[in-house]
């Protein structure tokens, strides 16, 4: 149970330090409620491993968090939203004993009681097909009490057992190929960003499908253009457990080099805000700009880092990814760096944005177009990916000691 609570937060102080830090900076949430929920319904989910609750919603949710208060209760919080005046509340079902509905006045909490003995991996999505929100809930059984000294040896438990190994597998990863279609990207020295990315994206593919056996999803895995919120909803309705979008960099100095991986937080330097800057700047080629409108470049990356329940999980696996491309890929690392990324702000998981390399830099722009060059850098993410995994399946944080 510990290991959910940190995978979803931290730790509870840790998220309330963020909401204080919002209110500093006067960059909560607006206290307009967008969308109303109209009924909470239990459905079991097709494949047996446990149930869904579906809640129904006039308008798509702005953001939502999940929290384990106890061993026996977990919360929703649909932020930016109130209830219907004639809510429909159906009767609990599966591992949900009974629930509470706590309305406030821009959001309302779910306090959900689980049945006795049993345990959940809740995750929190949008539905494709509509505005409704979707709680999933994994069944599985009490894990066995293990702890980890400080030199990485169990104690007390023992190994995990392999029950307990296969109800926390990474089983599904979301790789995304930045740019496509109209939308070239970072175009210099005879490269184009959106053919470098969509290169590696292929072959750290091939690597974690073939090495890990880890089911892979495509963003895209050819040459279209598909806009930034469709990226995160992809993710997010495959149900997968890690996003990693790609990129190339560029640079007003053709000398600018190296490797960069970002999660998602305010920025903290100029050079963060101006690759910032350049990947959100696609959403001026999509359809609808106006569905970014909330995330501004200071409150609303506050606020989605208020709402993310995976900041930690996203950092360190960032820290993974810079580790192999400076010790084992031989690269120039410039580090793990934050930003407010519009790609990173809908995915549901652990994500964070690559920037493989400058293609205003010539010899970097013709080692990231050959096939070397890409494979050499999808090997890369492919080796920290496999080392998060095992912490994940352990029940470990990848902690960068």
């Amino acid at each position: 149970m510990l290991f959910v609570r940190r995978i979803l937060f931290p730790s509870v102080r840790g998220f309330l330090a963020v909401l204080v830090y919002c209110t500093l900076l006067g960059a909560t949430a607006s206290a307009s409620v967008g969308a109303d929920i109209e009924r909470v319904s239990f459905t079991s989910r097709s494949d047996g491993g446990g149930y869904v609750i579906r809640f129904h919603m006039s308008d798509r949710s702005a953001a939502y968090s999940v929290e384990e208060t106890s061993a026996t209760e977990l919360r929703l919080t649909v932020f930016q939203a109130g209830l219907a005046p004639n809510l429909q509340r159906d009767p609990a079902q599966g591992p949900i004993a009974s629930y509470r509905v706590l309305p406030s006045d821009d959001r309302v909490v779910f306090a959900f009681t689980l049945r006795s003995g049993i345990h959940v991996q809740p995750q929190a999505y949008p539905d494709r097909g509509s505005n409704d929100l979707l709680l999933s809930l994994s069944t599985r059984a009490a894990p066995p009490v293990t702890t980890v000294s400080a030199s990485g040896s169990n104690s007390g438990g023992g190994q995990p057992d392999a029950s307990s190994q296969s109800n926390w597998r990474l089983d599904c990863m979301v790789i995304d190929a930045g740019h496509g279609g109209h939308d070239g990207g970072a175009t210099y020295n005879g490269v184009r960003e959106k053919d470098v990315t969509l290169g590696i994206a292929r072959r750290l593919g091939a690597y974690v499908q073939d090495l890990l056996g880890v089911r892979v999803v495509y963003t895209r895995s050819d040459d279209r253009f598909i806009e930034l919120h469709e990226r995160g909803r992809i993710a997010n309705a495959s149900c997968g457990k890690l996003f990693v979008s790609i990129h190339a960099n560029a640079a007003p100095s053709g000398t600018a080099a190296g490797t960069e991986t970002y999660f998602l937080a305010p920025h903290r330097t100029e050079s963060a805000r101006d690759v910032m800057a350049r990947e959100n700047s696609v959403v001026r080629m999509e359809s609808n700009p106006d569905l970014y409108e909330d995330f501004d470049s200071e409150g609303g990356i506050i606020r989605a880092l208020a709402f993310s329940s995976y900041q930690q999980e996203s950092q360190e696996l960032a820290g993974l990814i810079e580790e192999q491309f400076g010790d084992r890929a031989n690269r120039h690392s410039r580090g793990v760096k934050q930003a407010g990324f519009l790609v990173l702000w809908r995915a549901s998981m652990p994500a964070v944005l690559v920037e493989t390399g400058f293609v205003t830099n010539a010899e970097e722009a013709r080692f990231l177009s050959s096939a070397d060059g890409q494979d050499l850098i999808a090997s890369a993410i492919f080796r920290a990916v496999r080392d998060y995994k095992e912490h994940y399946e352990l029940g470990l944080r990848a902690s960068r000691n």
